[in-house]
């Protein structure tokens, strides 16, 4: 086991340029600032260091900053003995814990030379076919960028505005083979929402994540769905997942929302016993983020990890992508 009072938590903020941009209903930016935590033992000249990297995300209330400095707040805990089982409960589910917790996997495997599917009592990750992301935008926009992804056998697509309709009719068009996951992020109304899902079944989508904001999707249960639906915003941790059970089909289980692998692997075991089909997300962010995530999509039925294609570089050793095939992490990145 880890020496856990040698142990020293470093703290900085990163920006990755995202390639040209990514819009969603609420809003479109241009960068990534992810927070990455190390953790390294000071009593070696060349200490082995773990790292975990989390994306704070303002509609939960999170900031890069303050994410930032509740790390740093830690780092005499650390010090201290500061246990990794610990970690669950000294910091909420969120980004901090996720960097944190996903740090503490990272080292151990490498001090130990266990990788962490083997920690956790998982089987050998194997490489997976990921979804990727078409922004949001104007419906001819839209139906080109889908049309010049059209290799890829898994496409999410991004509405939550005015003409999802056309939106739809225009990129099913475009990729009529494809295979299509709608993502609304919260953007459409108890109103709208039986003709958005209409148009969607007619479209053959596979799934539709987060139609209604988390606050009004008690609608969910009092219509027939007829494509199924998944909760991203609504769901967080495995405490959240029994209030999804008549409302969605699905849950899409993103680390940054979980606090790290631990609970996310725990989630996504309660998610599957109540009869949900899980999602594996991200945020738009480096390989680091996605690295971890990687062992919980193994059992996923779709797995959403593109966040490095979005960017305009990834870190070193990032995750190996051929097309939408996305590889499990070397030692060198994680785990």
């Amino acid at each position: 086991m880890v020496n856990q009072k040698a142990l020293q938590l470093s703290v900085r903020v990163e920006t990755w340029p995202i390639a040209g941009h990514f819009t969603i209903s609420r809003g479109a930016k241009t960068e990534a600032r992810v927070v990455v935590a190390e953790l390294s033992d000071g009593e070696f000249q060349d200490p082995i260091i773990g790292r975990g990297e989390c994306v704070p995300y303002a509609r939960y209330g999170e900031s890069v900053a303050a994410v930032a400095a509740t790390l740093e707040n830690l780092a005499q805990k650390v010090a201290a003995g500061l246990s990794h089982k610990e970690v669950q409960s000294a910091l909420p589910a969120g980004a901090a814990r996720n960097a944190l917790d996903c740090a503490f996997w990272d080292l151990e495997a490498k001090r130990t030379g266990t990788p962490v599917y083997k920690l956790a009592g998982l089987a050998a990750p194997a490489p997976l076919i990921t979804a990727f992301t078409i922004s949001l935008g104007s419906p001819d926009a839209m139906a080109k960028a889908a049309k010049e992804a059209g290799a890829r056998p898994l496409l999410k697509i991004k509405l939550g505005g005015e003409g999802d309709i056309e939106r739809i009719a225009a990129i099913r068009d475009a990729v009529p083979h494809t295979e299509l996951i709608i993502d609304a992020n919260e953007g459409w109304t108890p109103d709208n929402l039986a003709a958005n899902l209409d148009a969607c079944a007619k479209a053959g989508v596979t799934l539709v994540e987060q139609p209604l904001h988390a606050d009004a999707d008690a609608a969910l249960a009092e219509i027939q769905r007829p494509v199924p639906v998944c909760a991203d915003e609504s769901a967080h941790d495995t405490a959240s997942l029994k209030a999804l059970l008549g409302k969605y089909d699905a849950v899409n289980i993103k680390l940054d929302k979980t606090g790290g692998l631990t609970e996310a692997l725990a989630m996504t075991r309660e998610a599957q016993k109540l009869g949900l089909m899980t999602m594996t997300g991200c945020m738009v962010a480096t390989s680091l983020s996605m690295a971890p995530a990687m062992l919980v999509a193994q059992s996923a039925r779709f797995v959403d990890l593109d966040g490095p294609l979005l960017l305009a570089r990834d870190r070193d050793n990032g995750l190996r992508y051929e097309g939408s095939r996305v590889y499990p992490p070397t030692r060198e990145l994680w785990g």
